[in-house]
């Protein structure tokens, strides 16, 4: 998943935005390097419209207003984010990222077991507020 997806990612449930982004590993591809220089040339960064993840920007103001119009588009592009955690403030549902695919599903399409595994797995890296308290359901509900 690349970092400019957060740019447009809105909850599936509440339709909140902007999400928060929990990156437990993330992936390079350094062959894609000319791909990313066309991209730019093509379309004039900042690439991202109403935020971008990794200046933090405040909803609202232009992107290309803020760091005296710099952006990290180019290593942005670079990286993709292999394994980590979508997390909607707003309802606090959180949504996997596995092998650099954002799993953003309503509940109902959901698989409990599957995401108990994968927060298990990775409780050490995320929050409490995912790992023991989000939504649909968390590792705080097995101790009950």
């Amino acid at each position: 998943m690349k970092y400019r997806f957060m740019d447009i990612a809105a909850c599936p449930m509440c339709k909140h935005f902007p999400l928060e982004l929990y990156v437990i590993e993330t992936k390079e591809y350094p062959e894609r390097e000319d791909q990313i220089k066309a991209l730019l040339e093509k379309y004039k960064p900042p690439l991202c419209e109403l935020y971008c993840y990794k200046l933090q920007t405040p909803i609202g103001k232009p992107i290309k207003e803020l760091k005296g119009g710099e952006t990290p588009c180019h290593e942005c592009l670079k990286i993709e984010v292999a394994i980590g955690v979508i997390y909607c403030p707003n309802c606090n549902r959180w949504y996997p990222i596995i092998d650099e695919i954002p799993r953003m599903l309503p509940d109902n399409l959901r698989k409990r077991e599957e995401d108990l595994n994968f927060l298990r797995k990775y409780a050490d890296k995320l929050p409490d507020k995912i790992a023991r308290e989000g939504k649909p359901w968390n590792l705080g509900e097995e101790k009950k």
